[in-house]
């Protein structure tokens, strides 16, 4: 055989993988994801541990970091002006997906796009706070799991009651800015406190100040307990928490990190959970299924939290019942 039949031949293999390289490369072509931490900083021990999740979820379905996907994290410390420039980083980057954590980081991204598949980690009940109208078929760009049911408020208020039964009244705190969001769990706790004899008040605040001023007022009279709503800053519990304690006030929240850093009581979904499921929709959209094809899905656990240095600490006996139910007691 010649040498240029030979080259010729060379030639011809060549090209024919080279169709086969270019294959194997816009299969491993790297999609990009977004995730939008709106309450955590990165050093936060809860959210490093829903990250680790979300890592192993992908990888389980093929999506490796440095191989075919990359990740773009963004912690606004529940600061409103850092997530919403986090929000329009994050687009900046020409992500195939957002993933968001809260109703309110959820909606600063949709400031900038009503096309970017958003799937939420969170939100509330989306079906009551109308940020998904179709759960079954969502309409816009946003799908996901979220954390709550609206009816939850009303359990909050059971769980309080069981705790201290001498409850007469509660107040539910949360801020004007996430009126939307706290408002779906509003219903649900007047029914409840109807049922079980409480008198509910509610406290709106939009300062510090104002916050500070409404429980000092509402712990004038005995008998009382806080549920602090789901949307409330870092900051914000941090003063809840500090008056709570000064007021012998028994508290609850959705969240477990707020038992423990010092509430009485958490009851809510495990992020963990969520961030299990997550994966999930974002494995469905990088490989082409529409938003509109994947239904939002709701939790299906939740874990009771209880703070017995806390109960101690304000003069409260939980009963056996309620710690014989509990998933964590915090000593």
């Amino acid at each position: 055989m010649s040498v240029r039949r030979r080259d010729l031949i060379a030639g011809l293999g060549g090209a024919a993988a080279w169709p086969l390289a270019v294959s194997a490369q816009q299969r491993e072509r790297v999609r990009r994801v977004g995730v939008l931490f709106p309450v955590a900083l990165e050093s936060d021990p809860a959210a490093q541990t829903q990250i680790a999740v979300y890592r192993e979820g992908l990888a389980k379905l093929g999506w490796m970091e440095g191989r075919n996907l990359g990740l773009d994290f963004r912690f606004g410390g529940g600061d409103g002006d850092r997530i919403r420039a986090y929000a329009a980083a994050l687009l900046r980057l020409a992500p195939d997906a957002i993933v968001t954590g809260t109703l309110a980081a959820t909606l600063a991204v949709q400031e900038h796009t009503h096309t970017t598949p958003i799937i939420i980690a969170g939100a509330g009940d989306v079906a009551t706070n109308g940020l998904v109208r179709n759960i079954a078929r969502p309409e816009a760009n946003i799908t996901g799991v979220t954390n709550l049911f609206g009816s939850i408020g009303g359990k909050w208020l059971e769980l309080r009651k069981e705790a201290v039964p001498t409850l007469s009244r509660v107040c539910f705190v949360g801020t004007f800015a996430n009126e939307g969001r706290v408002g779906s769990y509003r219903p649900s706790i007047e029914v409840a406190s109807q049922a079980l004899s409480v008198q509910m008040i509610e406290i709106q605040y939009r300062s510090a100040v104002q916050l500070v001023r409404a429980i000092d007022a509402f712990a004038a009279q005995p008998n009382g307990g806080l549920i602090v709503g789901p949307a409330t800053t870092r900051i914000d519990v941090g003063t809840i928490l500090e008056l709570a304690t000064q007021y012998r006030l028994p508290t609850i929240h959705a969240a477990r990190e707020f038992a423990k850093n010092g509430g009485l009581i958490s009851y809510g979904s495990n992020p963990a959970d969520l961030w299990r499921r997550v994966p999930f929709f974002i494995d469905r959209i990088l490989r082409g299924t529409k938003v509109s094809d994947l239904p939002v899905e709701f939790p299906t656990t939740f874990q009771l939290v209880i703070n017995l240095k806390t109960a101690k600490a304000i003069g409260i006996e939980i009963p056996p019942s309620l710690f014989a139910r509990a998933d964590e007691v915090i000593e």
